[in-house]
């Protein structure tokens, strides 16, 4: 026998199978260039405090060191001093707190987070989602499904806690008057800006996870879409100074959203398990109602009813009455937009439903029919189940 030659399963480098089977990887690479920057201390910065305005550039090291700013947010706007008294101690101290704005720069920062995105996205796929997945035997169906619901669970999961931190923290929910009050809001915590960020980036990340899970092209218009919407509204909330009620409409939206993806691993796991579909369609109507109440109350009368009124950059302010209808129409017309695939996906379920109810009644009725034929049920016909069949006779 000859040799067999091994098959060389290693793809072409820089082809495509070669950058989808790797991407995680050459991800990671370009991450750990930025954060080279966070190594070198030697440069002198005309403002230490604030890395954006840095003038001197003489060293190699200050060239590297420039790649940091990726990293964390910038416009630190100023520093507010807070007094506060300590309990163990009776004492006081001074604590600093750091207000942020946005400006240009986020964008290099949303970029550097988006890479990060990709790199958590590639860990929950290979370290959790694909040992279920060979656990459980999905069809190709279900294990696309089931990968989409395990990715967006874990995000929804993640963002829903850190929102609802930031709102308990800033006392947004005990005090829904603040959602208006003192617009514009164009300074904030650091938890709100690097929030944003990491949701802006995120959002970002799923356009070349298209690609990278291979996602077949009748699916990708419909993750567009919906990747799109994600992208314009938090876009939106964040440069109208809108990001009180950004958060707000966001936590309560990826709560339902949440539900509705731990309802589907539940059901891929025991398919009699449906319950969590029902609770997931009640909450979504009334998350879809929250959402409208709260944006006609905070845009429509909220924002109108201002002391500051009139478009001026300068501030941050664009309380005027064409961006409040554009806003408000915007609302509406994607709350909407999900209603009707909400209606539609809920008429789906229940014809599918009637189908397979039908489908178990056919064969039940046929073994009915044919017991009656046999002489089941207490009726025996003449050549019925008494009688033998009649053999028929061989011909010579």
């Amino acid at each position: 026998m000859g040799i067999r030659k091994k098959n060389n399963k290693n793809p072409p480098v820089l082809s495509h199978e070669f950058v989808i089977q790797n991407h995680a990887d050459i991800v990671s690479c370009v991450a750990m260039v930025f954060l080279l920057g966070l190594m070198f201390e030697e440069c002198e910065f005309a403002q230490p405090l604030d890395l954006d305005d840095s003038t001197i550039l003489g060293h190699n090291e200050c060239a590297i060191m420039q790649l940091s700013f990726l990293i964390r947010p910038h416009y630190v706007h100023f520093y507010a001093y807070i007094l506060f008294v300590s309990w163990i101690l009776g004492g006081s101290e001074e604590t600093t707190v750091n207000y942020f704005h946005y400006g240009l720069k986020d964008v290099a920062t949303v970029f550097f987070y988006m890479l990060v995105a990709i790199i958590m996205h590639a860990i929950i796929q290979e370290y959790m989602l694909d040992k279920i997945n060979r656990k459980m035997h999905f069809s190709k169906t279900k294990h696309s499904k089931f990968n989409e619901s395990g990715q967006l669970g874990a995000f929804y999961l993640f963002s829903c806690l850190w929102g609802a931190n930031i709102l308990v923290s800033e006392n947004l929910l005990s005090n829904p008057v603040s959602l208006w009050d003192g617009y514009p809001h164009t300074l904030m915590l650091f938890q709100m800006k690097f929030y944003y960020i990491c949701q802006l980036g995120y959002w970002l990340h799923a356009i070349p996870e298209l690609y990278f899970q291979k996602t077949k092209k009748e699916d990708i218009p419909r993750q567009l879409v919906y990747i799109s919407l994600y992208l314009v509204h938090i876009t939106g909330a964040y440069v109208l100074n809108l990001n009180r009620l950004g958060l707000v409409l966001l936590v309560l939206h990826y709560f339902v959203e949440l539900l509705f993806h731990v309802s589907r691993l539940i059901y891929f796991s025991n398919e009699d398990r449906q319950t969590g579909f029902t609770v997931w369609a009640v909450l979504f109507v009334l998350g879809r109602l929250l959402t409208l109440s709260l944006s006609v109350l905070t845009v429509g009368f909220g924002l109108a009813g201002a002391e500051k009124q009139g478009l001026n950059l300068a501030e941050g302010s664009f309380n005027v009455l064409f961006v409040r209808v554009t806003v408000l129409a915007a609302i509406c017309t994607t709350q909407a937009f999900m209603m009707w695939k909400f209606i539609n996906f809920q008429l789906r379920r229940w014809r599918e439903h009637a189908q397979t109810q039908t489908l178990k009644k056919k064969p039940s009725s046929s073994k009915s029919k044919s017991k009656k034929a046999n002489g089941v049920n207490g009726s025996v016909g003449a050549s019925g189940a008494d009688s033998p069949r009649a053999r028929k006779e061989k011909s010579s």
